[in-house]
């Protein structure tokens, strides 16, 4: 009967361990699955324990590969599900890396929507319609989105009308080489796409304008 042969820390990833069975990698695992697994050199590996390391591989493969896109930049719960998925992770996998991580508090689409709308409100100075927008494609949910982004403006006491006024000053001194009707227009199509209404638009640019 094939046999476990060496259990040895991983040179790819702290925290893992190589399974080697007959001297042949059967899988990397963590140390909780290996004592739960009863895995020990020596240990006889019949088809069920194989089977068992092989699943415990996959899923942790499809954790780690979660930790890794959260390393790179925050995301929601839908949209880490989507990028595990076109990176070819199982479905069941994907789940449980998600369970997992939501109970490590390391997944929260609340507090991600929150840090999201504090981001662009105070840089590119998105609107509370740009915000909301920009968060469903994201995939957060619409009432998460919505307090959320009411928790941004009120944690850092965001008054609404001078941020639009700030953004649209900002993008008018770059425009200051064109002739009006050109800034003008530039201007409106600038700040529409960072979701503001048309008569608060229209408002800030004649305030603007003339003061120019």
């Amino acid at each position: 009967m094939p046999t476990i042969t060496a259990v040895t820390p991983s040179v790819r990833r702290e925290g893992r361990f190589d399974v080697a069975v007959d001297g042949k990698q059967a899988g990397t695992l963590s140390l909780e699955a290996i004592e739960r697994l009863g895995i020990h050199v020596g240990s006889q590996c019949d088809e069920r324990l194989g089977g068992a390391i092989a699943s415990e591989a996959a899923r942790l493969r499809t954790f780690d590969r979660a930790l890794d896109l959260l390393a790179f930049r925050a995301r929601a719960t839908k949209e880490l599900r989507t990028a595990l998925l076109r990176k070819g992770e199982e479905a069941p996998n994907v789940e449980h890396a998600l369970e997992r991580l939501t109970e490590m508090g390391l997944l929260d689409d609340a507090d991600y929507a929150r840090q999201y709308a504090r981001t662009k409100i105070m840089g590119p100075g998105f609107s509370r319609r740009r915000l909301q927008a920009e968060l469903a494609r994201r995939g957060v949910a619409r009432d998460v989105a919505e307090g959320a982004i009411e928790a941004a403006f009120a944690e850092d006491d965001v008054d609404g009308d001078a941020i639009l006024e700030r953004v649209a000053a900002r993008k008018l001194r770059s425009l200051a080489a064109l002739e009006p009707t050109t800034r003008r227009r530039r201007l409106y199509e600038f700040l529409a796409r960072r979701g503001y209404e048309s008569d608060d638009i229209r408002r800030v640019m004649d305030r603007l304008l003339a003061a120019d």
